[in-house]
């Protein structure tokens, strides 16, 4: 299939935007390496873009996906301590857009569960697909261009880095 891309870009795009869609549906794997993808065969800006609406495309998915009902299968959100995530669920309108704004622009705070704070929230699709697209901007230009930094090394301090991250998320994922 990877021989298809440079032969047909639309559909590498739809790979790459079904692959995003799929991850922020899961709420909990990262999709940096799908920018990464992005970035290496489409090169900076077009990555960067095709990223961008990947993360528009599956934020927009697992809302709804969410608020339908799988959220009935997810931890409840009561159980969260961040003040942050439990105001979004009882908030609506320019608040809510604020919120998820603000929520995207922090790194530490988990994409997914932002979308599961909104899809919990009074918040509409609309609005939550604006915010939450011009919130992810800003985060998905600063990893695109991390990761446009990283292409550029030696493959030897590449896999370095990919083992650093791989064995932080093992790490991380132990502790919770």
């Amino acid at each position: 299939m990877l021989e298809w891309f440079p032969v047909n870009p639309i559909l590498a795009v739809l790979f790459s935007l079904i692959i995003n869609m799929l991850i922020a549906i899961s709420g909990i794997l990262p999709s940096a390496f799908i920018t990464a993808g992005n970035i290496a065969f489409f090169g900076f800006e077009k990555g960067l873009v095709v990223s961008i609406a990947g993360e528009a495309a599956g934020a927009i998915v697992s809302f709804v996906f969410y608020r339908k009902g799988l959220i009935k299968l997810l931890p409840s959100l009561e159980k969260t301590k961040s003040r942050l995530l439990l105001k979004l669920k009882n908030t609506a309108g320019a608040e809510a857009i604020f919120l998820v704004l603000l929520l995207r622009f922090l790194p530490f705070i988990p994409s997914g569960a932002v979308t599961l704070a909104a899809a919990f929230s009074k918040m509409g699709l609309v609005s939550f697909s604006v915010a939450s697209t011009l919130g992810k901007i800003p985060s998905l230009f600063i990893e695109a261009y991390s990761v446009n930094q990283v292409l550029s090394l030696k493959t030897e301090w590449q896999i370095a880095i990919i083992l650093l991250f791989i064995l932080t998320s093992i790490y991380f994922l132990m502790r919770k």
